[in-house]
């Protein structure tokens, strides 16, 4: 294990900034996931940081190696794909062991008793002997991820490892990705596009922009207290709004909907737009048993298992509000939206 340090990292292609002066520390035994759109950078850091790219300007260094101009199978990293690459001519066994294999790790019986090590990590050693065109998607998964870690490497990176999964098949694996990350501490770099994935892994997430990072921080953080709007939107879909203060009157959405707020609320206002998320609202036939309340009209309700989520016009402004299963009844029959004072995020001009 170790640590990796990016430090004003630039990638361009051409006239093309892909990586915009990126610096970024991951603590030695941290997850960590780079999460963002498409284009915004992510895949091509991870590729600088597995030497597969050279970066433009910058340093990565893991542990006390810069190791920028070092050939890729020198860094002692694992890098895992989305499409998985397994050998389909080669045993389970094979393929998890090949990584030792090119190193000269050890003879034969000890890189077979490592492979073996590493499949019962992922729960696996009983599929030693097949193919991976006998296996299921999820035990390909599981094949390449034992693959990734048997060489015990300083930096682990998955680069979207989940997104070929259905969505039973991913959950289970996120809960075996914290297992086993917690079993053996490995400083991980994982990519992603799916929040909630990012959120439910990470000890800390890291959110990217147009090749700069827009936000860092413990999921919790990013979620509870966004820097931007593009945090707040990403981060959860989040209603936000222009807002105004004038004495103890919050203004939302350029004065569609005004009320007053208490002194606590007004203190932490700082001159930008006011962000609500969705599962902070409420859909009441009682309106007097919350701080606001506006009369609302359902649009449309789309059933999501365990949640609703609601589109819904208020005085003019479009909200969405995600309601529990078990309160979709009341929901349906729900006359106004409603929220208490400390559902109100404020974000800076």
């Amino acid at each position: 294990m170790a640590t990796l340090k990016i430090d004003n990292l630039e990638k361009r292609f051409g006239a093309v900034a892909v990586l915009r002066g990126m610096s970024l520390e991951i603590e030695d035994g941290a997850l960590v996931s780079l999460l963002g759109p498409s284009g915004c950078g992510k895949s091509t850091l991870m590729r600088i940081v597995a030497g597969l790219e050279s970066p433009s300007a910058g340093t990565v260094a893991i542990g006390d190696r810069n190791v920028v101009g070092m050939a890729p199978e020198k860094r002692n990293i694992a890098l895992m794909f989305q499409s998985y690459a397994l050998f389909p001519h080669m045993t389970v066994s094979d393929n998890v062991r090949f990584p030792l294999r090119m190193r000269n790790a050890g003879g034969r019986p000890e890189q077979t008793e490592r492979a073996t090590e590493a499949l019962a990590m992922v729960q696996l050693e009983s599929f030693a002997d097949r193919f991976p065109g006998q296996l299921s998607g999820g035990q390909q998964q599981r094949v390449a991820l034992a693959r990734a870690i048997v060489s015990r490497p300083d930096v682990l990176m998955l680069d979207e490892p989940l997104s070929n999964l259905d969505a039973r098949l991913r959950e289970e694996m996120q809960m075996e990705l914290i297992e086993l990350h917690r079993r053996l501490r490995l400083t991980t770099l994982f990519v992603t596009h799916d929040q909630d994935e990012a959120m439910s892994l990470s000890d800390k997430v890291v959110l990217m922009r147009e090749g700069r990072i827009e936000q860092e921080g413990p999921p919790d953080t990013l979620y509870d207290r966004p820097a931007s709007a593009f945090a707040a939107d990403f981060m959860g879909a989040a209603n936000i709004f222009p807002a105004t203060l004038s004495g103890s009157t919050l203004s939302l959405g350029d004065g569609a909907l005004s009320f007053a707020v208490p002194a606590d609320v007004a203190a932490i206002y700082c001159g930008g737009a006011a962000v609500l998320r969705q599962e902070d609202l409420v859909l009441t036939d009682v309106p007097e048993d919350w701080d606001v309340a506006v009369p609302a009209k359902i649009r449309t309700r789309v059933f999501l298992g365990g949640r609703a989520r609601y589109r819904l016009t208020a005085n003019g402004l479009d909200f969405l509000a995600t309601v529990a299963k078990r309160d979709i009844a009341q929901a349906d029959r729900g006359t106004h939206l409603a929220w208490r004072f400390d559902a109100i995020r404020f974000l800076p001009r």
